[in-house]
């Protein structure tokens, strides 16, 4: 059965994180990715949670909360400025949902300089066989340029070290979202 596309992203993210592995997630949003995330490395793990939106920061502090989960850090911030927040050297995955908050602000969108940016950060400390998740919505204004500058960028990544998979339906609709996945072979 074929799953959509966060479905699929949290499939993935479940099959490569262990518990105390250090985990990233670029885009809280409304907090299911960090909520997941912070299940997947358990107590002994630690997710750092990026949003630049005051709520987003609040509704996934909430859910957080309501699922007593005590080892995510929310950072009210850009995702590319992760390495002023972490310190750790190594990490086992990070999942970034670009586009817009739902039910939000439609004009805060992310960006293609600071997702790239974030991708690049991330893809230095992340460890063999680790994933870097992206679920790209793309149907609002700038989203084209930012799902081409993404599909570029991560179709140029060396195949020696990294897989980079791409997921989607093609009878979808109006842009229907899609994945991609990037899988570190080995350290650099």
């Amino acid at each position: 059965m074929l799953s959509n596309v966060l479905t699929y992203a949290h499939k993935l993210l479940k099959e490569s994180l262990i518990e105390g592995d250090i985990a990233i997630d670029a885009t809280c949003g409304n907090g299911y990715d960090t909520l997941f995330l912070s299940q997947a490395v358990g107590p002994s793990g630690k997710v750092y949670g990026f949003d630049i939106q005051e709520q987003a920061i609040q509704k996934t502090n909430e859910k957080l909360q309501e699922n007593d989960c005590q080892n995510v850090l929310l950072i009210q911030d850009s995702h590319e400025r992760l390495h002023n927040y972490i310190e750790e050297n190594i990490f086992g995955g990070a999942i970034f949902n670009l586009g817009y908050l739902p039910k939000s602000d439609k004009s805060i969108v992310t960006k293609a300089p600071s997702t790239l940016a974030a991708i690049e950060a991330i893809l230095e400390k992340l460890k063999s066989n680790g994933l870097v998740i992206l679920v790209i919505y793309y149907g609002h204004p700038g989203g084209e340029e930012e799902k081409e500058a993404v599909l570029s960028y991560t179709s140029q990544l060396d195949q020696k070290v990294y897989q980079v998979l791409q997921y989607k339906f093609i009878n979808q609709q109006n842009q229907a979202p899609f994945l991609i996945a990037i899988e570190k072979k080995k350290r650099s």
